[in-house]
């Protein structure tokens, strides 16, 4: 908020049952564009400066709090009567802060915008509005409560659709769920509301009617983007408000300069970051904090969870990584799971069918295909070759596997924990390692072959023999 915009404090609703989810968790929890409904609003007035925040919590209070605890203070709405209910026993705390306007935000609009807020701040301040709210038109409101205005285009009060008659439900100015207050006449109102509704509750347009009643100008602002009016209440608009989101998202990004083959089947998160350059084949999910550099192609069919990806950094088809970083111009995929705590070295290369566990890739390291290299380090150069696997669980501890630069380790081979193979050393193919192999040695550990001439031949006339007895 600039340095002339009037104090401002917030309460965020976020005590809904979320009854038409028909779910356990808290509504706000749900997750649209890669985070929990509630961060939009949060994460708006955050933008802006707005403070402090009250979160009215009631259903599922004990997640709601422990998830955004050190983002706001919390007052309880037990039992939840309404959304001018919960200002209500709110009311104590925003009296701590006298001077300060009230903006009250309905939790569950996770397409929010800063610049809207402060869209709505800005009509309030120059209308000197007793309320100000903020609408949007929409071509089918359905459940949404309508605005009411009088012939000069004056609001004179909301109806919510479930209360509203005919003619007002053809109305398609809707109330977004968005607010702001003279802390004066809004704490007064709130004195003089009632519950004569339909659902029998205390809303918070009841407010509004009774500033209209007493002559306290009430002004709206309307945004030009429709969706971020859009409530969730149940799985579908989940779904709707998901779609808005991430399209936002990458439409962003391809306006930054990133190269989004098929938005369609797209998703990037709210905390992803990805330069311009890059390029996000189909299919692809990025996911919290992941990042990805200039340069670096992702997918098709890639899932990233908190992976940093450098530049000119290749990920191949249907791989998994998570919590990992894959640097400069290294290789993965296809097929490959890349667990926690692995990091993927320069120009090194993960294969298909590969999985790493807390495996730290050195330089230009390769383990092309059918590998499991768990709590391992693999120095520079090292290849490892298919079918290799760490045994690094004992049934009761992990050990470590050091693999030294340019040690070579032939296919099919088993190194048990813990053990390490010093620079430049050769494990032969199909060999059990059981103890430490000094630099530039070659370590065998496989039985003896033993051939014997002529005793397939042997065993199949033996065969023979006794079938034609049979």
């Amino acid at each position: 908020m600039s340095a002339t915009t009037p104090q401002v404090q917030a309460v965020l609703l976020a005590a809904g049952k979320g009854t038409r989810f028909k779910s356990a968790r808290p509504k706000v929890l749900h997750e649209a564009g890669g985070a929990p409904i509630l961060e939009g609003p949060l994460r708006a007035l955050e933008a802006l400066g707005v403070a402090p925040i009250t979160l009215v919590v009631g259903m599922g209070a004990d997640a709601v709090e422990a998830a955004y605890r050190g983002r706001g203070r919390f007052v309880r709405q037990e039992p939840q009567l309404g959304t001018g209910h919960a200002v209500l026993v709110a009311r104590e705390v925003l009296q701590e802060h006298p001077g300060h306007r009230v903006l009250v935000v309905n939790g569950d609009l996770p397409l929010l915008r800063p610049q809207t807020v402060q869209g709505l701040i800005e009509v309030h301040q120059e209308q000197r509005a007793a309320a100000t709210l903020l609408t949007a038109v929409l071509d089918d409101p359905a459940a949404y409560g309508r605005v009411l205005r009088d012939a000069a285009r004056r609001v004179r009060g909301i109806v919510e659709a479930k209360d509203a008659s005919p003619e007002e439900r053809r109305g398609r100015e809707i109330n977004a769920g968005l607010y702001l207050f003279e802390p004066g006449p809004l704490f007064a109102a709130l004195d003089r509301l009632t519950s004569g509704n339909a659902q029998g509750e205390y809303y918070l347009t009841g407010v509004v009617a009774d500033l209209v009643a007493a002559g306290l100008p009430v002004a709206a602002a309307t945004t030009e983007d429709a969706d971020e009016a859009l409530g969730v209440n149940t799985f579908v608009e989940l779904a709707a408000a998901h779609r808005a989101l991430v399209e936002r998202r990458l439409r962003e990004l391809m306006l930054s300069g990133v190269a989004v083959e098929d938005p369609a089947s797209t998703m990037v998160g709210r905390d992803v970051v990805v330069e311009p350059g890059a390029r996000l084949r189909a299919f692809t999910f990025l996911e919290g904090h992941t990042r990805v550099a200039a340069g670096a192609v992702v997918g098709p069919c890639v899932r990233l969870e908190n992976v940093a990806v450098g530049p000119e950094a290749l990920i191949q088809d249907h791989c998994l990584l998570r919590d990992c970083v894959v640097e400069e111009g290294a290789q993965v995929g296809p097929f490959a799971h890349v667990r926690p705590e692995s990091r993927i070295g320069a120009r090194a290369r993960v294969g298909n069918f590969v999985e790493l566990k807390k495996t730290a890739l050195g330089p230009g390291a390769k383990a092309p295909h059918l590998s499991y290299l768990g709590d391992a380090s693999v120095g520079e150069m090292a290849n490892i070759g298919a079918g290799t696997i760490t045994c690094n669980y004992d049934g009761n501890t992990k050990h470590p596997t050091r693999i030294g630069a340019g040690v070579f380790v032939g296919s099919n081979s088993t190194l048990v924990a813990p053990i390490e193979l010093g620079d430049g050393a050769y494990v032969g193919a199909g060999s059990t390692i059981t103890e430490d192999v000094p630099q530039d040695a070659l370590a065998l550990g496989r039985a003896r072959q033993v051939v014997k001439p002529g005793w397939a031949r042997a065993r199949r006339e033996r065969l023979s023999s006794m079938k034609g007895h049979g």
